[in-house]
């Protein structure tokens, strides 16, 4: 009986391991927000990594995100940036790229390793980077989010129109798409968050706070009817007051629902679900 009984625990403990995964998340402000809610103005709790560990205790994250960076900025400092061995790598970029106006290319520039001009050419930096540290880990591609008129809420003068234009001559979709077409081409699963998360144009906030034109009284603008009414960053206050929330708490970056949201889908590719 006592055989017996070491046996079923042995097999009980057997069962319940989870081996330990480390995961290594590249991004942008996205990514970096998940540990400085204190940058947002309280208006989230907690990012997508956090909400993943916290459900899976055995996944242990490192936050490689840097505010305002692009797959360009990242792929030229690549061998700086203290990236470390992991069983899994999640790279979330492409949003900055876009608005800063950096070349798309196509997917000869990341077939030839073109160089980090374009954002084809970067990318293949960044994953040629991942593999070198770990050929056997995990690599999934995340595209970026839809867009609103985003606002920073530290400092107003820092606002960039929305996805809902393009930007010399590119648009956000089109990034996407690209990262799209990497995946493919390197059998990489995507996170397609453009098409697939639900974040939408209409559901980035609930409102835009601005003054008529007419009347210069203020007015709560929902998303297309923002569009063209001026701004002001030097007089006019924050156009997203709390209960403009929704998606985002700015017109980018997420909220507490949108965080839950990119987590909710993540999950299912670091955990094989």
């Amino acid at each position: 009986m006592m055989r017996i009984a070491v046996l079923i625990l042995s097999v009980s403990l057997c069962l319940c391991y989870v081996r330990p995964t480390k995961w290594v998340a590249i991004g942008d402000s996205i990514t970096y927000l998940n540990d400085h809610a204190e940058e947002t103005g309280n208006r989230i709790s907690k990012g997508y990594m956090s909400l993943i560990s916290e459900r899976h205790p055995e996944i242990s994250f490192v936050n490689k995100g840097f505010n305002g960076w692009t797959s360009g900025g990242i792929a030229s400092k690549i061998e700086t940036l203290g990236l470390e061995k992991a069983d899994v790598y999640t790279v979330f970029l492409g949003t900055n790229d876009w608005w800063q106006g950096r070349p798309i290319g196509n997917l000869h520039d990341y077939q030839n390793n073109t160089g980090d001009a374009t954002i084809n050419g970067a990318f293949r930096i960044i994953i040629n980077k991942l593999r070198s540290l770990n050929k056997k880990a995990r690599i999934i591609l995340i595209t970026p989010l839809q867009r609103g008129d985003f606002v920073y809420i530290n400092d107003m003068k820092n606002n960039a129109f929305g996805s809902y234009r393009d930007k010399n001559g590119q648009t956000l979709q089109q990034v996407a798409q690209a990262i799209e077409d990497i995946g493919a081409y390197e059998k990489i699963p995507v996170l397609d968050l453009f098409n697939d998360s639900g974040i939408t144009l209409e559901n980035m906030v609930a409102f835009k706070r601005l003054k008529d034109p007419g009347s210069g009284m203020l007015h709560d603008y929902k998303y297309p009817d923002y569009i063209g009414v001026p701004f002001n960053p030097a007089t006019d206050e924050y156009p997203y007051p709390p209960e403009a929330i929704d998606m985002t708490y700015d017109g980018l970056h997420p909220s507490d629902k949108g965080y839950v949201i990119i987590a909710d889908m993540l999950e299912k590719l670091l955990i094989g679900r």
